[in-house]
């Protein structure tokens, strides 16, 4: 789909020529022309001082929620493997898409992706496979042209992706060119089935007020989700649906960027989204070198060190151990928590673990209403002993 074009109010003035992203635009005998694989971004239709340009909307409101149809899940890959988040996404897409009864798409993009069949397993009825060499690295160019297509021809009503990285920047190109709404970090998702809407819930305010968000105009209805706030379903092997591998032609855009390298994150324990077990550390630990207790308990136990924003904003850890709003989702088997008050914020991080220990002085701290055990104590008693016992 490409944008409109008034042929009758054109100059020929060549406003536009420059400002398309792709080179697709040029005038000839003083009149634009538009070469095909147009995307319809809209930066002609802003470039144009004449209104010569007007944006191809995906579909009217009425329009649209009469003829979408369909629960869309971006499956994330990295150099062949599929992302955890996909999965979790498609958990909880099988819910919507069984309420709403309706079917269950995953759209992975890559280049020879490993058991693209296990998206099937967890939960999608059909999976449209787009494999090419270009799209190995994960190029957002070719990400945003290969989805728009997809969604341009099939008319989904709800598509969403995790919140990592990659889903927090390209998912909200394909938006913004779809003139659609997206809800970015979501905690929950839902579905108001009188009115086929979807329910799109994340904190605001700093996490002192959840949202609960509603796209009723537009389709699709699109959404972020934050990686480890649904847990993934046990795969059923027997499922049987359809991989449909779609051609990915490179002929149609050009990134307007390359990658050179990729230098991986040199880390020397458990990532704390791999971790079932995680040790964090919070403002009561009362100085940098006391967090030697948690990374002595967390290395007894296997586990993966975390840490509260304040210990975190005060120095004590790197940022890449912060769990919470503002950090990492995470939802281990064991988390404990030593000298973490239990603000809203880190709540929103853990909060779904699937037991939570808590070791606190301040009986009434708000980490023990979530917590499936509470120990009111000196952390720095409790610990040692823990660590001995542990070894013994």
């Amino acid at each position: 789909m490409a944008v409109k074009i008034n042929y009758d109010a054109c100059t020929g003035c060549g406003s536009c020529v420059p400002a398309c992203p792709f080179g697709l635009l040029d005038v000839v005998d003083g009149r634009v022309t538009l070469a095909e694989g147009c995307t319809a971004c809209g930066a002609c239709v802003d470039a144009c001082p004449f209104g010569v340009f007007s944006p191809a909307a995906f579909a009217t409101t009425s329009e649209a929620a009469r003829e979408s149809r369909g629960i869309w899940v971006f499956a994330e890959q990295w150099r062949g493997n599929l992302r955890s988040v996909g999965l979790e996404l498609l958990s909880r897409g099988r819910e919507l898409a069984d309420t709403l009864g309706t079917e269950l798409v995953a759209v992975c993009m890559g280049h020879e992706v490993k058991d693209v069949s296990s998206l099937i397993a967890f939960g999608a009825d059909k999976v449209y496979l787009v494999d090419s060499p270009e799209l190995a690295s994960n190029q957002e160019d070719y990400l945003t042209c290969a989805m728009l297509e997809l969604i341009r021809e099939h008319r989904p009503e709800i598509v969403v992706a995790g919140a990592t990285a990659l889903g927090r920047s390209f998912i909200p190109r394909v938006a913004s060119v779809l003139k659609t709404g997206l809800t970015a970090d979501c905690t929950g998702l839902d579905i108001d089935t009188s009115n086929r809407l979807l329910l799109q819930t994340r904190p605001t305010f700093g996490g002192n007020i959840m949202a609960t968000i509603i796209c009723p105009n537009n389709r699709p209805q699109m959404a972020t989700v934050r990686p480890r706030v649904f847990k993934k379903a046990t795969p059923d092997t027997t499922r049987q649906g359809q991989i449909i591998r779609i051609p990915f032609d490179t002929a149609k855009v050009s990134s307007r960027y390359r990658q050179t390298d990729f230098i991986e994150e040199l880390i020397d324990t458990i990532k704390l989204e791999d971790a079932d077990i995680i040790v964090s550390g919070g403002r009561g630990l009362g100085k940098p070198e006391n967090f030697r207790l948690i990374k002595e308990l967390a290395a007894v136990l296997g586990a993966a060190v975390g840490a509260s924003r304040a210990a975190v904003d005060e120095g004590w850890i790197p940022y890449s151990h912060q769990v919470g709003q503002t950090g990492k989702t995470v939802c281990p088997k064991l988390y404990i928590a030593c000298g973490i008050s239990g603000a809203i914020q880190h709540l929103a991080g853990m909060q779904t673990s699937d037991i939570i220990v808590a070791i606190n002085d301040d009986p009434n701290a708000p980490i023990f209403q979530v917590a499936t055990y509470g120990i009111v104590g000196d952390l720095f008693e409790v610990i040692p002993r823990l660590i001995e016992k542990l070894k013994e």
